[in-house]
């Protein structure tokens, strides 16, 4: 198997929205999000799947030193300096080719030590550090990966990551709860009189419900910010990233629809609501 061929397999095994909007790029550019998409798979898999924190945190370091090796040059003399693992070598070609900086893949894995162990966020700019290296560094490298990229185009990714954690973290609020984190800024659940550990027993109320529409005012927000950013010229290019705009909103409004009642469920939007929201947005057609 391949390097190219591994991260294809984790891809199409992991059957997220996300892989949805790699069938409009060309083949190289599918590749070089296919070994994106894994790097993210493998990193974020180590604060999901590994009870210790102390063993977590030497498979990260190692992620570190790895893609430290895949942006140094090749040393045939030291085969120990040299990157290892399909992943990082599938990575290669598209750093290069797309000019994709070490500092964002740092980041991710700067946005996944801030789980171990996981810590409630203090308010809204703490939540938004960690959103932005664990989604918003993800938006800039799969930016640079769609097209050429500007300042703007950089700061429209950026925002359109904040945006899609938002609404992750309100899909995901009883699952995360269930894992002992709760990603609310400390702040916003003070504000409407909540407790944390009222999350972390499931307890719904009213006051939980007026957090998490704060919380989805800000994400509706994040969105219009990101779109008004993007350029005019380059939202051809930028079509995969808008796609997942088109389903992330959409799933956003499906939970406020239900009244933000997501302690015991996880809201999802059916395959063909995905690719009819798709189509959509590839033609253009984007929900404001």
């Amino acid at each position: 198997m391949t390097p190219q061929d591994y991260c294809r397999d984790i891809t199409a095994r992991a059957g997220s929205s996300f892989t949805l909007s790699f069938k409009l790029l060309s083949a190289d550019r599918r590749l070089g999000m296919e070994a994106l998409y894994a790097f993210c798979r493998e990193v974020d898999d180590i604060a999901d799947d590994i009870a210790d924190p102390a063993l977590a945190r030497v498979k990260l370091s190692w992620w570190r030193e790895e893609i430290q090796r895949v942006f140094s040059t090749p040393n045939p003399s030291g085969a120990d300096r040299q990157a290892q693992h399909p992943v990082s070598l599938a990575l290669r070609e598209p750093i290069a080719r797309y000019e994709l900086p070490s500092s964002d893949f740092e980041a991710v894995i700067d946005g996944v030590g801030m789980d171990l162990p996981h810590k409630p966020f203090e308010d809204l700019d703490a939540l938004n550090l960690y959103c932005d290296r664990v989604a918003g560094a993800v938006g800039r490298l799969s930016a640079r990966i769609f097209g050429p990229c500007n300042d703007q185009t950089l700061r429209y990714a950026s925002l359109l990551g904040l945006a899609f954690q938002y609404t992750n973290i309100l899909r995901d609020i009883g699952e995360d709860a269930r894992r002992d984190r709760i990603y609310l800024p400390t702040a916003m659940l003070e504000t409407r009189g909540i407790s944390a550990n009222s999350i972390l027993a499931l307890k719904d109320s009213p006051e939980l419900r007026l957090v998490l529409r704060d919380l989805y005012a800000l994400a509706e927000q994040t969105y219009d910010k990101a779109l008004d950013a993007l350029p005019a010229e380059q939202r051809a290019a930028q079509r995969p990233g808008l796609v997942m705009a088109a389903i992330y909103r959409d799933l956003l409004r499906s939970i406020a629809s239900l009244n933000f009642d997501v302690l015991n469920q996880r809201v999802r939007l059916g395959p063909l609501r995905k690719l009819w929201l798709a189509l959509a947005a590839a033609l253009g057609r984007m929900p404001r």
